[in-house]
């Protein structure tokens, strides 16, 4: 019975690291803020854009399980002309994204270890040792970990959940609300952006799925590719929620609101779990929230590489052998220049990374959408009717909400 279930559970993998890279700044961070700034107000927005979302992300391991290739390779069957695009656009994204979520990882570790209180020496550290794991070949084993850590998080953040709403004497509001004027409409992109992960991680989960259906012990079919997808894509919508509501319950009209320094803020994310299950308790969600974010940083700093040297050996024809460490290196050093720049102003760095991932949006919600429908994809695997009409309504709304953005600036 029990190696029944280890054989089970070895199916899969894919899902639970999309969501494993998706429960970091964008749930830690945003859907925090979101809660205390907003309340409840933008609960609307969180459940919309999991909606609109979810086929494009769904997509990316669906397309890999059906036809045995990336979504890279099928970006070059389209034309060199997008595989290019997607590039320039990677380019001009994976270097805000790393800074980000490195940032906010170094504050939860000057808070944890006290070491030192400087932000960017916590980053040079996480990225070195970052870098180090991946030399050596030891992501597989924290991959694991982070897995149990993520469970760890969420059993805790439910927890304090219930508790902080239990605690709380006022009557809750859940009047939702639509951002007006340019700051707050900046949020809601910026909340949008990340929530609950860039679609440019459709490639990432694509190249996953290639990795999982070469370990013949198990049977990567596309249908438990898409379950295995469901169960990871459903955690993140549901810590979403309690992010949110924990942000409302707490700090919602309480006066206090978060600060764009990684330290301070960090110091009242980790409060506003200690204030509901007890101040005894900050070493153990310290610990959990630290190791979640190092694992989505050590995630994003492998990913990103590893596609863009796909990318350039698509490109070029060519198999480079350094190319994987040029890019790793290239991405880890320009990650702390960037920082260097941001040092106190974690919420700016954030908000741009942010922005970016959503106004690049539809350019990868299209082209999912052309590769999943187009004939390499065999028509047994290509989506519904029904799932068609969400994928036309997701791409007017993501290329409709971009254009509000643009002119409301």
């Amino acid at each position: 019975m029990i190696l029944k279930k280890a054989h089970w559970l070895s199916k899969f993998g894919p899902g639970l690291l999309f969501a494993g890279a998706a429960i970091g700044v964008s749930h830690l961070v945003q859907s925090t803020r979101s809660g205390a700034d907003f309340g409840f107000g933008l609960l609307w927005a969180l459940v919309l854009i999991h909606i609109i979302k979810y086929p494009f992300f769904q997509f990316g391991p669906r397309y890999a399980s059906a036809t045995g290739e990336s979504l890279l390779d099928g970006y070059k069957r389209l034309g060199k002309g997008f595989l290019v695009t997607y590039i320039l656009l990677n380019l001009a994204t994976m270097f805000t994204i790393q800074a980000a979520v490195t940032i906010v990882t170094a504050g939860l570790a000057a808070n944890l270890f006290g070491i030192t209180t400087n932000p960017i020496v916590w980053s040079v550290i996480i990225t070195s040792i970052c870098f180090g794991l991946l030399i050596i070949g030891k992501y597989k084993l924290l991959d694991n970990l982070m897995k149990l850590i993520i469970v760890t998080l969420t059993i805790s953040t439910i927890i304090a959940l219930v508790i902080a709403a239990f605690n709380n004497s006022e009557n809750f509001i859940f009047t939702q609300i639509l951002p007006k004027g340019t700051i707050e409409v900046s949020f809601l992109i910026a909340f949008l952006g990340w929530m609950p992960a860039p679609l440019d991680v459709s490639v990432w989960q694509s190249l996953w799925a290639i990795e999982k259906q070469k370990n013949k012990a198990t049977l990567f079919t596309p249908k438990v590719a898409i379950f295995d997808f469901n169960i990871g894509y459903i955690t993140t919508l549901i810590l979403g929620m309690c992010f949110l509501s924990l942000g409302a319950v707490v700090m919602y009209n309480s006066g206090e609101s978060f600060s764009g320094s990684a330290l301070k803020f960090s110091q009242q994310l980790i409060n506003l779990y200690t204030k509901s299950l007890g101040p005894e308790m900050y070493i153990f969600i310290g610990a959990a929230a630290f190791t979640t974010m190092f694992s989505t940083t050590l995630t994003a700093l492998d990913a990103s590489p590893r596609a863009m040297t796909k990318s350039f050996d698509l490109l070029t024809k060519k198999s480079y052998k350094n190319m994987y460490w040029f890019w790793i290196s290239f991405l880890a050093i320009g990650t702390i220049i960037i920082l260097n720049f941001f040092m106190s102003e974690m919420g700016i760095l954030i908000k741009i990374a942010t922005i970016l991932s959503f106004l690049t949006a539809p350019f990868f919600a299209i082209i999912n959408y052309i590769l999943i429908t187009g004939k390499n994809t065999p028509k047994e695997w290509r989506p519904s009717l029904s799932l068609k009409i969400l994928s036309w309504l997701g791409i007017t709304f993501l290329i409709g909400f971009s254009f509000w953005y643009i002119f409301s600036l």
